[in-house]
């Protein structure tokens, strides 16, 4: 007796989505006109200062200024990411990562480790360790206490963001 050979075959919405949303790539020009946005600008500009500053220096001689440029190095090359997701609206297609979520952990990190590295900045420059390198160290010590404030300000939103999402 002779089988019936069928095969069925589903397609899943998910992909239906995903190949239909990554044909065009989407930009967001409205972001950079939020608060947030504005606020993710200040931070790469300002952090990008401040490890600039600190990295024309012989900053190596010192541990505490290695760890002021990891901090600002790590978080740098982080928001200029996130600033890309946002400005390309990829968030919107992964709905599966929890973005509000995301984006809170990542500015209370920030917020917490760039207060911590701006702390050990200003109280690591004297005139005693290099007169060469005095200015840089002081104005890189100036710069990184506004990259906190900014990240304070960005987790303020993200959590604003997110409570207003756990509460529907």
């Amino acid at each position: 007796r002779p089988r019936s050979h069928t095969v069925t075959t589903t397609s899943s919405s998910f992909t239906a989505n995903l190949s239909a949303s990554s044909s065009t790539l989407a930009y967001d020009r409205e972001f950079l006109r939020t608060v947030p946005g504005l606020l993710m600008v200040t931070e790469i500009v300002l952090g990008l200062l401040v490890w600039t500053l600190i990295a024309g220096t012989e900053y190596f001689l010192y541990p505490a200024f290695g760890w002021v440029m990891f901090v600002a190095v790590f978080y740098w090359v982080l928001t200029v990411f996130f600033l890309i997701i946002y400005m390309t609206m990829t968030y919107t297609r992964i709905p599966q990562v929890p973005w509000t979520m995301v984006g809170l952990c990542f500015n209370g990190s920030a917020f917490v480790l760039y207060l911590i590295a701006a702390i050990v900045d200003a109280s690591s420059v004297t005139k005693d360790l290099d007169n060469h390198n005095y200015n840089s160290w002081a104005a890189s010590s100036f710069f990184a206490f506004m990259v906190t404030f900014c990240y304070a300000g960005n987790t303020y939103f993200s959590f604003i963001s997110w409570r207003s999402r756990t509460l529907q």
